[in-house]
């Protein structure tokens, strides 16, 4: 599942990326790198290094730019080709580790009950069953929809490390954002933002000092297509504004929005009214939960045709975070 965080057998660590993939392997993104194989990623890398178990690990400067994520793909075609799948419904590589070559995978939600049973706690995993108690009590979402991501799940944290959330579910997601709102206001939270990404999303603030994240994850009964169901072919690159008819699923990875109201940016890239899109589609985990029902919002990105594979039924959508410019945005008005 898209959140689940699994470490490979070369001493890779991938965090999964969305609720599709074929059978015998599993899309994701290369979240660390063992520090002995910095050399063969030509990327600029943070000077901060982690451990896991006793791998030195080290992680890209940027995650998620589209020239670091074609690097990664050329690393591991020359290296470790059997990381890189044609993707026969999208026509392209991507990066996609095969079954056989994980060694361990990180669960959020089991990652959270793990934590509840060490009788001796360092600060941060304190902190971070308070602050999950917290959520939960102020809620009333159980513990059983609520994880544990990022290094504190992988016990590879540090005392500078941040507390990372996951919440099952949509419905899940909406209670637990009013919440932190309402204990913002009471000053037990305060927000943090850096850009105005953050300020639209408003899931990063401080908990006693610390910074904290919050994001959500599908339920499994609201993973609702599988793999090889859809097929899609990119069209043209496109610049847009547009207003949110629907942001139920705005809030996953990738994120989905509803749209109306499109407007091309100028008027020599208008389209025709049948290849006029329907949806966004962010595969950037940043551009989640930026814009609710009603908001308008600027948009670049991919054109794609998306096809249904046994009736031929096809509809139009624009993705962001292609990997093949980094202009590619959703930005709220």
């Amino acid at each position: 599942m898209d959140g689940d965080t699994f470490a490979t057998r070369e001493g890779f660590i991938f965090n999964v990326f969305g609720y599709e993939h074929p059978p015998d392997r599993v899309f994701a993104f290369l979240k660390y790198i063992p520090a002995g194989l910095k050399s063969l990623f030509h990327i600029e890398f943070l000077e901060r290094a982690w451990r896991y178990g006793k791998l030195p690990l080290l992680r890209a400067e940027k995650l998620y730019t589209a020239r670091n994520y074609h690097t990664f793909v050329e690393t591991f075609k020359k290296e470790y080709p059997s990381y890189v799948y044609c993707c026969p419904f999208r026509q392209k590589e991507v990066i996609s580790a095969p079954l056989s070559t994980v060694k361990r995978v990180y669960v959020p939600r089991e990652c959270l009950q793990l934590l509840t049973t060490p009788k001796r706690k360092d600060a941060l995993q304190k902190m971070t069953l308070e602050f999950v108690g917290l959520l939960s009590n102020e809620t009333g979402i159980p513990l059983s929809d609520l994880g544990v991501h990022g290094s504190v799940a992988l016990n590879m944290h540090t005392e500078k490390s941040d507390i990372d959330i996951v919440v099952y579910g949509a419905n899940n997601f909406r209670r637990l954002e009013a919440a932190v709102d309402r204990l913002v206001k009471k000053g037990e939270l305060s927000y943090l933002f850096n850009n105005r990404l953050d300020a639209a999303r408003r899931f990063k603030g401080r908990y006693r000092g610390k910074v904290f994240m919050y994001n959500a994850i599908r339920k499994p009964e609201e993973v609702t297509s599988r793999y090889g169901e859809f097929s899609y072919t990119s069209i043209a690159p496109v610049k847009f504004h547009c207003m949110v008819e629907d942001d139920g699923e705005a809030m996953f990875r990738p994120a989905t929005y509803g749209i109306q109201d499109y407007e091309p940016a100028d008027s020599s890239s208008r389209l025709p009214d049948d290849k006029i899109p329907k949806f966004v589609v962010s595969m950037i985990g940043c551009y989640r939960n930026v814009a609710r029902k009603g908001d308008e919002i600027r948009v670049s990105g991919m054109l794609e045709r998306v096809r249904k594979v046994k009736t031929g039924e096809a509809f139009y959508q624009v993705v962001v975070g292609t990997g093949t410019s980094e202009e590619e945005h959703i930005w709220p008005l």
